[in-house]
């Protein structure tokens, strides 16, 4: 009995011993292809070649990524960089640790028949736009333009959109914020033509901003260990997007396995991946400095109510994707 004891007591040391390392990496939405890279690299095993056990954990209206990892809820958050830098100055020391979206699908979508064909046209206009950390880049934009977000003749009335594109269709906003992968879409599957639309890509008019981060507390970067696993992370989620650019319907289908309510259909989801294949392509996962200084530059430039107030220090590393792209 005592040698039976031993063995089962072995057994278990090398089942720890041999254990994967635990990520949980919380999502900035809910499933769908906006986050396919993460989804196909567990699919596909690539985070267990590199001993992750990762879950990935759903979003929501309800659920704020920085507050999920300021409570330790995860290790590991997706989120649009004006968020992630205003949640910084306010206190919370969050750290971009890789990028893998190049560039942004947000945009602003209005019908034809207001006359708006500018930027300048909004005045006197409402505009819907998403709020959760969603309404920076837009509020940054107003402020450059010399636009008020109060309302009136002058200025905008902003309608606190919820996230779908209602406003829009029951004509409560002239215009409303929309993702190229994602809003814009259910647009037209409501019957509305493209002749009727006309958009504003962020991209455009020069006040794009990075999304879809990688983003770790900054106490946690000086642990060596928990370093080596955000490099195994990254690197097998960057293998995990590759695979879905180049197989973007395998990836849709994968997306689709993993989504629980069953809210997500084949025909959106695949669309969803074709358009967010170009956001990811170019990008190997490293934060590009130029890409990072105009995000800056741009939340800066906010007027007399910008969304940071200065500039950040050490608010992103290329420590991890130095590493993961040996």
């Amino acid at each position: 009995m005592k040698k039976l004891l031993l063995s089962a007591a072995a057994v278990a040391m090398a089942t720890a011993a041999n254990a994967a390392d635990e990520v949980k990496l919380q999502l900035q939405w809910v499933t769908q292809a906006q986050f396919a890279g993460y989804y196909v690299a567990k699919d596909k095993g690539f985070y267990e070649e590199e001993d992750l056990d990762v879950t990935v954990l759903a979003g929501g209206p309800d659920i704020a990524p920085p507050q999920v990892l300021a409570g330790g809820g995860a290790d590991v958050m997706l989120n649009w960089m004006p968020s992630a830098l205003a949640a910084r100055e306010k206190g919370l020391p969050v750290v971009n640790i890789a990028q893998p979206f190049k560039t942004s699908g947000l945009m602003l979508t209005c019908w034809k028949d207001t006359g708006i064909t500018s930027p300048q046209d909004f005045k006197g206009k409402t505009i819907g736009v998403w709020f959760f950390g969603n309404e920076y880049p837009f509020l940054s934009w107003m402020s450059q333009e010399g636009i008020s977000t109060d309302g009136g003749e002058d200025g905008v009335t902003v309608l606190k959109q919820g996230f779908n594109v209602d406003p829009l269709l029951q004509r409560q906003a002239d215009c409303i914020s929309t993702m190229t992968y994602n809003e814009y879409g259910q647009v037209l599957d409501a019957g509305v033509s493209e002749d009727e639309l006309v958009t504003f890509k962020y991209e455009d008019q020069g006040v794009a901003t990075l999304e879809d981060g990688i983003y770790a507390l900054e106490e946690n970067l000086k642990d060596p260990a928990f370093k080596d696993k955000m490099v195994r992370f990254v690197r097998a989620s960057m293998k995990g997007w590759k695979y879905a650019e180049e197989n973007p319907d395998e990836a849709a289908e994968i997306v689709l396995e993993n989504d629980e309510s069953g809210a997500q259909t084949e025909s959106h989801q695949k669309r969803m991946m074709t358009e967010i294949a170009k956001l990811t392509a170019g990008s190997n996962g490293a934060l590009d400095e130029a890409d990072y200084n105009r995000t800056v530059a741009t939340l800066l430039g906010g007027g007399s109510d910008p969304v940071i107030s200065k500039e950040p220090v050490g608010a992103w590393t290329s420590e991890i994707t130095d590493a993961a792209l040996k």
